[in-house]
């Protein structure tokens, strides 16, 4: 069985790309039995095993299988997404064996996001194990990845300064929001959507105590929750267009396949607003706000990738602690890749054993008989011996027997460390070494 990784993140494809593979918590299970179901076809026998992270930076299918299952994975996530393969491949990568779980550990331990450290992705990494196995797709390979990938992220977190004076998306907002209007506790806020990333915006904006801040999301109940933690006001969704021009600022991360905020209503505001400047932060993927909106004069609109330039400026602090953590890293990487190594040779192993279990039954079959018959024992048990001896041996023997040249040669030094182990050890080290295996 093999690991690999297939995925497109901020460093590899445009927001609007992401955007076509983007995948809700509730969308995670059935694509991941609609991908199992896939590669069924082509693996009949095969058991895969699969994992998928989505978030506003990335997303990434984890699997376990055969490693000819690589190219109809990236043929059937490029059907998801409405893309030919080759424009997928044009902005994805795929990582295999060690690189795959290489690139797991880095995410994990945010070296692979666009803020350097923020320990936002753990949790979404365990979000997506948790879905994963509640749809039975998870499996003790990616079990294995995927847990050892949290161990190292909490040893680079522990042991590193990586996370230290970390800008979040959440900062970022509110510094750009600064450098636009003078006191920011004059201006009016309003958060479209309910989620984790709007509430730590939310509380960002709330300590700069604005004048006003508003919460709009689809479902009414939930947006009043947050509101009531912040101390604003929940309005409707539906109620935003007759709204919008209310405020100075607009930050929006929902999980709707669709715009919220279109240009035409962003343009009645501003005539509303008598052409006063507003500020518009789209953290959704895919977007929220129509992209035509950024054209607009006296609106100021960021998205996800525009906000890296900013967040970036705190990474360049901490590289010296990315020496430490990749060091981190790479143990965790082979640790994982000998644990691997193990568990394929497992079917190999039972494989001996049954085989082995068989002769032996075979020759006490015989050694019973005999002795029931009144033959010696000493001889019984010569010949016990003898069978079980020849069993053992007559394949590796056939087999050098049948080969010549360079694999004669190569056979032959197998055979040795196979079978002429002891002469060149003691009887305790012969021992000790039998009893490791």
């Amino acid at each position: 069985m093999s690991v690999f990784a297939l995925g497109l993140n901020h460093n590899s494809a445009p927001l609007d790309l992401r955007g076509r593979f983007a995948f809700s918590l509730e969308q995670l299970a059935p694509t991941l039995l609609g991908l199992r179901e896939q590669l069924k076809q082509r693996q009949p026998r095969s058991s895969t095993e699969a994992a998928l992270v989505s978030t506003c930076n990335r997303t990434e299918l984890y699997v376990a299988g055969a490693p000819q299952l690589v190219r109809p994975t990236i043929d059937w996530l490029a059907q998801v997404g409405g893309v030919g393969s080759d424009a997928l491949m044009s902005h994805a990568y795929v990582m295999e064996g060690s690189a795959a779980a290489r690139h797991a550990f880095r995410v994990a331990s945010g070296l692979d996001s666009m803020v350097l450290g923020e320990p936002q992705i753990l949790g979404q990494l365990k979000q997506a194990v948790r879905e994963a196995d509640q749809a039975g797709t998870l499996g003790t390979t990616l079990h294995q990845l995927f847990q050892r990938s949290f161990s190292v992220a909490k040893e680079v977190r522990t042991s590193t300064e990586i996370g230290a004076h970390s800008i979040s998306m959440a900062a970022a907002s509110v510094r750009l929001a600064g450098q636009l209007f003078e006191d920011l506790s004059k201006i009016r806020v309003l958060f479209v959507g309910a989620g984790e990333m709007i509430e730590l915006v939310a509380t960002h904006f709330a300590a700069r105590t604005p004048r006003h801040m508003a919460v709009a999301n689809r479902t009414l109940e939930r947006g009043e929750k947050l509101a009531g933690h912040l101390g604003a006001e929940a309005i409707r969704l539906a109620d935003l267009p007759q709204r919008l021009h209310e405020f100075d600022a607009v930050i929006s991360c929902t999980a709707s396949s669709l715009p919220l905020i279109g240009l035409g209503a962003v343009e009645r505001a501003l005539k509303s607003r008598r052409h006063r400047p507003m500020f518009m932060v789209d953290l959704a993927v895919p977007r929220d706000i129509e992209p035509e909106v950024s054209q607009l004069d006296d609106v100021y609109l960021y998205t996800v990738d525009d906000l890296s330039a900013v967040v970036q400026s705190a990474g360049e602090k901490r590289q010296a602690a990315v020496q430490q953590a990749e060091a981190i890293i790479e143990t965790g990487v082979q640790s994982f890749v000998h644990w691997l190594g193990q568990r394929n040779t497992v079917p190999l192993i039972q494989a001996l054993n049954s085989q082995a279990e068989s002769w032996r039954e075979l020759e006490v079959a015989r050694a019973r008989k005999q002795l029931a018959r009144g033959a010696d024992v000493d001889e019984v048990l010569e010949a016990l011996a003898r069978g079980l001896t020849q069993k053992m041996l007559h394949g590796s023997l056939a087999e050098l027997h049948a080969s010549d040249g360079a694999q004669r040669e190569q056979l032959a030094q197998t055979i040795s460390r196979l079978f002429l182990r002891s002469s060149s050890q003691s009887p305790r080290a012969a021992s000790d070494s039998g009893d490791e295996h």
